[in-house]
């Protein structure tokens, strides 16, 4: 394990985010652009199911992270703004709508994510996997990550997956071994690094997301790095976690931005190939660059 040394700070108190975490109002021709393409194809964008902070840069930029499979989740996870319950039916021409809209925004690296689909037998593999084919056949020279749920070791629905040759292949781990059960009580810390570990030995590039300030220690967040460096994680994002509504786990701590460039420097230097480290870091933020 490296030791490095934590910087000194004090942080804020978790009633008020601190200046560092303003972000500026979404605008701009190409904001309206891609704004206006979702609607029109009726998609869903965790930009704005997961309320993220970074929806005004990179919708300004012609940038956004699709989600398909419905915009409701199995899951009920305790940090996630995305609706809950038992979705209805799934959209089978939604991978060509998915694929039609990123051509028209001529996107150079797309993101796709997914909410869980845990009562389907193939958790949603085969539109995943329809969806990538039916991109690289509109745009060819697209490159693109998948941010893939937790398949509950269902290793067939897996393959298929990520065998549509998307070039990397992500999945979140969230946070550190200790706090599970309360930040994701329906995953399991092993089965998500096997997960990892499988992709990694599928011949993908992997990469994960951890949320900072729900109460891990840093001793925890270095035991997860050397965790995902050994079952292959090539790409780690650390980000502020935010809380979405008065229902959800509340900020533990507003985890300073030298902090932050504090840990990116950990990761690296135990082996991972690239860190993204920051308070609004989100698991597909300059996605692009991931590519290395």
């Amino acid at each position: 394990m490296i030791d490095l040394p934590l910087v000194s700070s004090t942080s804020p108190s978790p009633s008020r985010k601190p200046d560092w975490l303003r972000v500026k109002l979404p605008y701009g021709e190409e904001y309206r652009k891609v704004r206006r393409l979702v609607d029109e194809y009726k998609l869903h964008t965790i930009c704005q199911s997961g309320n993220c902070p970074n929806m005004g840069e990179c919708w300004g930029a012609g940038t956004a992270t699709f989600m398909i499979l419905g915009d409701v989740c199995t899951r009920s996870c305790s940090f996630c703004a995305v609706k809950t319950g038992r979705p209805p039916e799934y959209d089978t021409d939604e991978p060509m709508r998915v694929a039609e809209a990123i051509r028209l925004m001529e996107v150079k690296h797309a993101v796709i994510t997914s909410v869980n689909r845990d009562e389907l037998q193939d958790r949603g593999a085969e539109i995943w996997h329809q969806t990538i084919v039916a991109i690289k056949n509109l745009s060819p020279k697209t490159t693109i990550e998948s941010l893939i749920p937790d398949v509950k070791s269902n290793w067939e629905a897996l393959e298929r997956m990520i065998s549509a040759g998307q070039e990397v292949v992500s999945h979140n781990m969230e946070t550190v071994e200790s706090l599970y059960r309360i930040v994701r009580p329906q995953a399991k810390y092993a089965r998500s690094l096997e997960q990892i570990k499988r992709t990694k030995e599928y011949g993908k590039r992997t990469k994960t997301g951890i949320m900072l300030g729900l109460g891990e220690t840093r001793e925890q967040l270095a035991k997860s790095m050397d965790d995902l460096v050994s079952h292959g994680c090539e790409i780690l994002t650390l980000g502020q976690y935010l809380q979405p509504t008065k229902m959800h786990l509340e900020v533990k701590e507003f985890i300073h931005p030298d902090t932050f460039a504090e840990y990116k420097e950990m990761g690296m230097a135990k082996g991972f190939l690239y860190v993204e480290s920051g308070p609004l870091v989100r698991s597909s933020y300059h996605a692009e660059r991931h590519l290395i």
